[in-house]
């Protein structure tokens, strides 16, 4: 697992659709649903003409964990849901995750952290099963 600015990854010698599945199997074993799913590549295409490589945005939400975020300030909706990409990376397939301790650490609500953490943790864990199986 790897660590950027402001999310982890992991880099996975599997095929793109494979790696698709499974992330949203992973997330859903850590209580986490796919809401939306945006096809970066063919809205590009359709919309411009452009050609990238395969990049998929999930907007993953744990119901749990949302309600609790919401309840203690509203306006973190704003940051929700949790975006998992998949992409292909130098004939890899990427999975990187918005680390929710970055994401709600710009709120500056010290009631957000344990939260934020929890879903970190969640997350994480769902990152690693992904580099085991």
């Amino acid at each position: 697992m790897f660590t950027g600015r402001y999310g982890f990854g992991v880099d996975l010698d599997q095929p793109f659709d494979e790696v698709l599945a499974k992330v949203q199997d992973a997330l859903k074993a850590e209580g986490f649903g796919v809401l939306t799913t945006i096809d970066v590549k063919e809205t590009l295409r359709q919309k411009l003409g452009l050609d990238m490589e395969r990049y998929v945005i999930l907007g993953a939400c744990n119901p749990p964990l949302a309600h609790r975020a919401l309840e203690t300030e509203r306006e973190v909706g704003l940051l929700l849901p949790c975006n998992v990409v998949v992409r292909e990376v130098d004939g890899k397939t990427r999975v990187e995750i918005a680390d929710p301790k970055a994401m709600l650490g710009i709120v500056g609500n010290p009631a957000l952290d344990e939260l934020a953490a929890e879903a970190r943790a969640r997350l994480q864990r769902a990152l690693q099963s992904l580099e085991i199986s």
